[in-house]
């Protein structure tokens, strides 16, 4: 197991070239969003575009879209097909998968709702997948009741599980060791795993093991969990290595989490706060 340090993540980052335009810094899909959860999949959006990634698409219920497009400014939102609940119905999945066709890496899950539509569909999403996908939030709540599509994805797929998200993939509670817990999952599954909590840790399927030493308590709000898959999203999207892109953006996230708790305290940080944080970690902290 490796702590993971600004020195660490540093060398891992992709160069930004001066020549560089949109499509040399990615490309990626965001599909999530119902009646009830904008929220969640604008943090995400939001994040991606801190996180440095050229463009962002962001796939949204058709109902849930005008609110989509007046949050985004830079985020390009698009209307799909819904059910009568305000939720993606199954037609969605060939507009979302052409659209992930020309992207670099996708994310599926934030603040999607769950039916049986969306089971489908993110099992589907995830097998057609020919990118790097993050699946997060209803995603893995999705992904929980399919475990066998692990054994059959081909592209990378890195899983983010909070405590309860785990017992859901898993059939149990984390135990005292999360650190093992996440290696033995990662490495069965064949999959990035991040175990949300205090000391993330992130476990790749060839053994390797970080873990996390920035954030804090001020954090612990709904949306935060947001902001990292899109961060996650974005670096990978931007070339990273999937075990090296969930690490890094896990230390990043931290770390920006810590800078909104020194400008605004512990109790009323905000998710919104770690993403206007962003830019201050990469200029600070990496000079860039």
């Amino acid at each position: 197991m490796t702590l993971l340090t600004r020195e660490l993540v540093a060398g891992w980052l992709p160069e930004r070239p001066e020549d560089g335009h949109k499509g040399t810094f990615g490309k990626v899909l965001i599909a999530g969003g119902c009646v009830g959860y904008t929220g969640a999949p604008v943090l995400a959006a939001r994040s991606a575009v801190r996180g440095g990634t050229g463009l962002v698409f962001l796939g949204v219920p058709r109902s849930v879209w005008p609110v989509a497009a007046v949050k985004c400014d830079e985020a390009m939102p698009f209307p799909l097909p819904e059910d009568e609940n305000g939720k993606l119905a199954g037609a969605a999945l060939e507009p979302l998968a052409e659209r992930l066709s020309g992207c670099d890496a996708g994310l599926v899950g934030p603040g999607l709702g769950q039916s049986e539509d969306l089971d489908g569909l993110v099992s589907k999403l995830l097998l057609q997948a020919k990118c790097p996908m993050v699946a997060d939030a209803d995603g893995l709540n999705a992904l929980a009741r399919h475990m066998d599509i692990l054994g059959r994805v081909s592209a990378p797929l890195i899983l983010t599980p909070h405590d309860g998200e785990f017992r859901r993939l898993s059939g149990h509670w984390p135990g005292a060791d999360r650190v093992r817990e996440a290696a033995d999952f990662a490495q069965a599954h064949r999959c990035v795993l991040v175990l949300k909590g205090h000391r993330t840790v992130i476990a790749g399927p060839e053994g390797q093991v970080f873990q996390n030493t920035t954030g804090n308590q001020g954090m612990a709000k709904g949306g935060s969990g947001d902001v990292l898959a899109g961060l996650i999203l974005s670096l990978l999207g931007q070339g990273m290595e999937p075990v090296r892109a969930a690490a890094a953006a896990v230390w990043v996230h931290g770390r920006a989490g810590d800078r909104a708790a020194e400008a605004k305290g512990f109790r009323g940080m905000t998710p919104s706060d770690l993403v206007e944080a962003l830019p201050e970690v990469w200029r600070d902290d990496f000079h860039c």
